[in-house]
């Protein structure tokens, strides 16, 4: 590319962005200084991996610090945020990211604990229905979490875990192939667990089809939303999914190894039928401390919580859920497919450089995976040379997400000038 060509699609971008119907609020979170490069700032993409800190989050942190020294045990109720019911802050908020009914959502533990919890209530094997279900590039803890759940049960995981593979030739699943296993094999499987968007390829499940499906076929239907949360919208209560968990730290902003999320179905949280691993916390607060020796479970997913919430953790959550409310997921969303767009047709200049997620933005959330080699080398020259931040998955994937809350179409430039320079297309 010419210095002509280059300058000319440098200011596309910055027009892009001076007249985007959503100005991303940037100026809200710390962006941090470019290791290399001529820019002060980094063209940040990892925010699929670890999102970016909101500036609101260190005065809400001081204030709960605050609270603590100033008022030691007695912040658990006369706390500017009482501890107490600290968790119920974030409730509703929640539950309006993922489009679900106040009393289905609860934020509490780590995503793989949250996920090893609902498969002790909802993953059930009897009879021929033992097989757990989930996609063959799932993230890893899924894997060992659902292989560690059928020896729980005394089963062979290398027969009741099934790796749902792409065609020859193909990087993704197609919804078709997962509809037909289910009308074909659906009798055997007790549990359906996919990732909404897959951490590796950026492909965005069809989540209402493929849960119909699956509850057709008579499955439990879960999922894993650890790239969908804060990514795409979510409508979990209409879709009638039976259950659901998502990490905070990715495209939410909360910060490292954050509080999670779940989301339990209404028709299940008032049945007291179905088994649950209990703890004090998943008591009714009513009743909570009176100390009894029985449990008596709310007819919400709190009855899953086992132990009083973190407060110095949910902070941060509180604080990014904010963010999300006020701007909405829908037209996060559509910013999120214009940054995408333009990134996936800046990418062409990069020879080699394979996209693996699917061309649809509807088939897709806000990240771009390609196959490049040595993919560790070329994310850790963009870095050094562009200041261009993004991250690898070995052996071949380099995955770059706008996320579209700070990244910008400038950004999306940086990234594509960078990637030409490293990987040069044809002259």
């Amino acid at each position: 590319m010419s210095l002509d060509e280059a300058a000319g699609s440098e200011n596309e971008a910055l027009r892009l962005d001076a007249s985007d119907p959503l100005p991303p609020p940037r100026a809200e979170f710390l962006v941090p200084p470019a290791p290399g490069g001529p820019h002060a700032e980094a063209a940040y993409f990892a925010g699929n991996s670890l999102g970016l800190q909101p500036r609101a989050v260190a005065g809400v942190l001081r204030e709960e610090l605050d609270d603590w020294a100033r008022l030691a045990v007695e912040g658990h109720t006369r706390a500017r945020r009482p501890w107490v019911d600290y968790h119920e802050l974030l409730r509703d908020p929640a539950a309006r990211l993922v489009g679900a009914l106040p009393r289905e959502v609860v934020a509490m533990n780590s995503l793989t604990v949250n996920l090893h919890l609902m498969m002790a209530t909802f993953y059930r094997p009897a009879g021929e229905r033992v097989r757990i279900v989930i996609e063959d590039s799932a993230f890893p803890s899924d894997s060992y979490a659902v292989a560690s759940q059928a020896v729980h049960h005394g089963l062979d995981p290398e027969r009741a875990v099934v790796r749902l593979t792409p065609r020859p030739g193909e990087d993704v699943l197609r919804t078709e192939d997962v509809l037909t296993f289910l009308e074909r094999e659906g009798g055997t499987v007790a549990l359906l667990m996919l990732g909404g968007v897959n951490y590796l390829t950026g492909q965005l499940m069809d989540m209402a089809a493929i849960t119909k499906a699956g509850r057709a076929a008579g499955a439990v239907v879960g999922w894993d939303l650890a790239h969908a949360a804060g990514n795409v919208p979510l409508r979990l209560h209409d879709w009638d999914v039976d259950f659901a968990a998502w990490c905070t730290y990715k495209y939410l902003n909360s910060g490292p190894g954050a509080v999670a999320g779940c989301f339990v179905h209404e028709r299940h949280v008032g049945d007291p039928s179905p088994p649950r691993l209990a703890g004090w916390w998943g008591t009714d607060p009513a009743v909570r401390f009176r100390m009894d020796p029985a449990i008596a479970p709310p007819a919400s997913a709190d009855a899953w919580q086992l132990s009083n919430p973190p407060i110095l953790a949910l902070a941060p959550v509180l604080t990014a859920l904010e963010i999300f409310d006020r701007i909405g997921m829908d037209a996060l969303r559509a910013r999120s497919e214009r940054l995408t767009g333009y990134l996936a047709s800046r990418l062409g200049a990069a020879r080699g450089a394979e996209l693996i997620t699917p061309r649809d933005p509807a088939a897709r959330g806000a990240q771009l995976s390609l196959r490049v080699a040595d993919a560790g080398a070329l994310v850790r020259a963009l870095a050094a040379r562009h200041g261009v931040i993004a991250d690898a998955r070995e052996p071949d994937v380099v995955r770059l997400a706008p996320a579209p809350l700070y990244c910008t179409f400038h950004d999306c430039h940086r990234a594509a000038e960078a990637l030409a320079d490293l990987a040069p297309g044809p002259s």
